[in-house]
């Protein structure tokens, strides 16, 4: 699979050079709700409609989501890393923070993240609210503090304008990461293949697209990777059957620092999969029928032969869905008073 790689800086200055409002999700809260056709099965489909309380909001955090005058060197955004042009990921195996510095984990999608059980690999983060406030402190990512964040927005008038509109009051990281998360919950990505078949669609799947997913529920797969997103609704120990080449990665250790949590991490989303490259927690895999493969021997302790993988990777890519349609936002213009970056990125 080709590797794609997309220098910071550039995906920076692309973000901040938008000309075009965010295109605003649907709203359609009074639409009637889609009925699981294939009940029993161990998966459901994603909703068609995507509900939205508050559009202002919404369209507040779009705009700090791309903003890298979130980041110490203004050149870093929530986008950097997960880029919403491919997959809600950077398709790296380890995202470049701030001096370059490469982050210790494979940055995971942010598309139907709002599905997972907890946030980050290790679910340190309880929810997307949580999550939104991390990157922007971390040294090795956005290397900002949360005050010097907030005193940078408070000098630019048309955030000031957009806080009192939307929380009747000043600039706050409450309300950045509570507006971040809120744009990141309407980014779903319905009306996969699969999601049309579990609706009703007999036709929507081949023969080999429904064969790869009898053999995702026959050999096991089902078991972590399920419900509405397929994955991230568990934790799982990464080597369960035969050791995983990575031994420094702690995982949710980490955060509960129980033995038992070793090597133990969130089980991933598998929407957009093929997106999503390169895989595992330490982006060491960019072929996603090795990835299978790897996870029959590792996690199962079962054969797969190649036939049968290619059958499995013809079902997940089926779960690939419409990609949100977001347009770059016209960021706020900063005043003369905006403290000026540190460019030492």
């Amino acid at each position: 699979m080709k590797r794609q790689w997309i220098p910071v800086a550039l995906l920076a200055l692309l973000t901040a050079w938008g000309c075009k409002p965010a295109e605003p999700p649907v709203d359609s809260t009074a639409a009637p709700a889609d009925s699981v056709v294939r009940a029993g099965e161990p998966l459901a489909p994603l909703p068609r409609v995507i509900p939205v309380a508050d559009s202002a909001k919404v369209e507040l955090g779009a705009l700090l989501f791309f903003d890298p005058r979130l980041s110490k060197s203004g050149f870093l955004s929530c986008n950097s890393c997960h880029n919403l042009s491919s997959g809600g990921a950077d398709n790296m195996p380890n995202s470049i923070g701030h001096g370059w510095q490469l982050g210790p984990i494979n940055s995971p999608t942010v598309l139907n993240s709002k599905y997972n059980l907890a946030q980050f690999w290790d679910g340190r983060a309880k929810d997307l609210k949580e999550q939104a406030g991390g990157p922007v402190a971390n040294p090795g990512e956005m290397a900002f503090t949360h005050e010097a964040a907030i005193g940078t927005l408070t000098t630019i008038p048309g955030y000031v304008e957009r806080f009192q509109q939307v929380y009747g009051g000043p600039v706050s990281m409450e309300g950045v990461q509570d507006a971040i998360a809120a744009f990141e919950e309407t980014l779903i990505t319905p009306d996969s293949k699969f999601d049309r078949w579990l609706y009703g669609d007999d036709a929507a799947l081949d023969s080999t697209e429904l064969a790869g997913y009898q053999l995702f529920k026959d050999k096991g797969c089902a078991t972590c990777h399920n419900g509405i997103a397929v994955g991230g609704a568990m934790y799982q120990k990464m080597g369960l059957k035969k050791p995983y080449r990575d031994v420094k990665t702690l995982g949710r250790f980490n955060v509960t620092q129980q033995e038992a949590d070793k090597y133990v991490f969130k089980v991933p989303v598998l929407r957009n999969i093929e997106l999503t490259y390169p895989y595992f927690h330490d982006g060491s895999v960019w072929d996603l029928k090795e990835a299978v493969l790897m996870m029959a021997d590792l996690q199962l302790g079962i054969p797969v032969s190649d036939a049968e993988a290619t059958k499995i990777v013809a079902f997940l890519k089926s779960l690939t869905g419409v990609q949100p349609r977001i347009l770059l936002p016209v960021l706020p213009p900063s005043s003369p008073a905006t403290p000026k970056p540190d460019r030492s990125l």
